[in-house]
């Protein structure tokens, strides 16, 4: 007869967010988990086969939360800066996990991908560019893209605690990068 679970899937899921929220991803061990949850490594593997297992579930959660985030951003009155205003605020808010899901080797998959965790909501973005701006498919993915690296730049400045900017001074930032695209853009003939 197999050995009862001494916890349930989501408070190992649940204790594992925590260490690497407090603490970081490298210090995600089934020794840690099994001190945080009060016991010994063992009960997590009745329930998970390994700690790989352990930890895609993390960043699955991660995920989920970095989308509550993108949401928020996609409601303001211009959705694109807002979803911008959002993965930095996810970086300051959740500086370890923004590192586990944006500043990570992306071994094994498109280096290239802008659209980590936004790809739901990559269309609704890039029409809000379109039909705000009168841009046609191929100049909004350029400015998006502009965009998104230099929000990322912004981020990664924050959640490594390299600098510290006020709301006001992100949005200003945004602001100014993007009114510089649309009259670089206007500039071409685009």
């Amino acid at each position: 007869m197999p050995q009862k679970a001494k916890f349930t899937r989501e408070e190992i899921i649940d204790a594992s967010l925590k260490i690497v929220e407090n603490e970081g991803v490298d210090k995600l061990t089934a020794r840690l988990l099994g001190e945080k949850l009060g016991s010994s490594a063992r009960p997590i593997f009745t329930v998970f086969e390994s700690m790989k297992e352990v930890f895609d579930e993390v960043v699955l959660r991660a995920k989920a939360i970095y989308g509550e985030y993108v949401e928020l951003g996609l409601k303001e009155e211009i959705a694109f800066k807002g979803v911008g205003k959002s993965y930095i605020k996810f970086a300051s808010e959740r500086p370890k996990l923004f590192q586990l899901l944006f500043m990570k080797d992306k071994e094994g998959s498109d280096k290239n991908n802008i659209l980590q965790g936004i790809e739901e909501h990559y269309d609704a973005i890039l029409n809000s560019i379109k039909n705000g701006y009168g841009l046609g498919d191929e100049d909004a993915k350029e400015l998006y893209l502009h965009l998104w690296i230099y929000s990322h730049g912004i981020a990664v400045l924050i959640a490594t605690n390299v600098c510290k900017f006020t709301k006001m001074q992100i949005s200003e930032m945004l602001t100014d990068v993007f009114v510089s695209l649309i009259k670089k853009f206007k500039m071409e003939g685009k």
